[in-house]
């Protein structure tokens, strides 16, 4: 860029970041397409022909012993863990804007040891040693789209939309009339999500970012087996539009 245009960019009180060997303004040109200009910019966040690489995991635990409530629910014993670890690459093939690839390995431990209701004189039940192990591996390709908050290039919103195949198993054990039953299933699955999020710099070139889903398809197939016996293949599908707090993602990026 000449000289003399930066300097009237400048006055004009418009910032100038050097990408390369390119000098571009901090603030990206969107078209308007006739709409009410509210005055709010999209500023530089990250430049195209930057890669991505990054990793996102959680871990859960929750346990309780000899819980009471209200005189109805007793005895209850029960614990559950969950964890999932998900790396993924991307690359910035426009300024904002990233496509990427996804690995994820998940697994949910759920064990009732014991639990007894008593709601009425004619109703209540025990329940004792149940079950439920899942483990799940995928792979997602995914398009983030950013839109900068401020002129330092740290404050980020994001929209991302997600292709993801799943593939996993399940085992499900409970008694039935005194004798152990167990079911094993596999299945497959595809989701297409939407999970807006924010993305902040840590570190010149560390982010954290944090994502939820909000809305989501899905189609699964899964075959299952009760102690040796087949009892077929089922299929499912769906979709869903709400605030979901057990789908938050946290993670930390590294931009090169």
């Amino acid at each position: 860029v000449p000289q003399a245009v930066i300097e009237q960019l400048e006055t004009d009180d418009v910032d100038l970041v050097i990408v390369g060997n390119d000098t571009i303004s901090i603030i990206l040109p969107e078209k308007n397409y006739g709409r009410y200009d509210r005055g709010i910019f999209a500023y530089l966040f990250v430049p195209k022909g930057q890669f991505s690489f990054g990793l996102q995991a959680s871990y859960g635990e929750i346990s309780t012993d000899d819980l009471q409530m209200l005189n109805l629910i007793s005895n209850l014993n029960f614990s559950a863990k969950s964890y999932s670890v998900k790396p993924h690459m991307s690359y910035f093939y426009k300024h904002n804007k990233e496509v990427g690839v996804r690995f994820g390995l998940s697994s949910t431990d759920f064990d009732l040891k014991s639990l007894s209701a008593d709601i009425m004189d004619d109703i209540s039940f025990d329940m004792r040693d149940v079950a439920y192990k899942t483990k799940t591996t995928s792979v997602s390709v995914f398009r983030r789209s950013y839109i900068g908050l401020d002129r330092g290039r740290r404050f980020a919103l994001f929209n991302e939309v997600a292709l993801r195949y799943d593939r996993g198993t399940g085992t499900f054990s409970r008694l039935y009339n005194d004798e152990p039953k167990e079911t094993k299933s596999t299945g497959n699955a595809f989701r297409l999500d939407f999970s807006p999020g924010m993305c902040v710099f840590i570190q010149e070139k560390v982010a954290f970012n944090v994502s939820f889903g909000i809305f989501g398809w899905y189609w699964k197939r899964e075959h299952q087996v009760t102690n040796g016996v087949d009892e077929g293949t089922f299929s499912s599908s769906g979709a869903n539009f709400k605030f979901n707090l057990f789908n938050l993602n946290m993670g930390v990026s590294v931009y090169l």
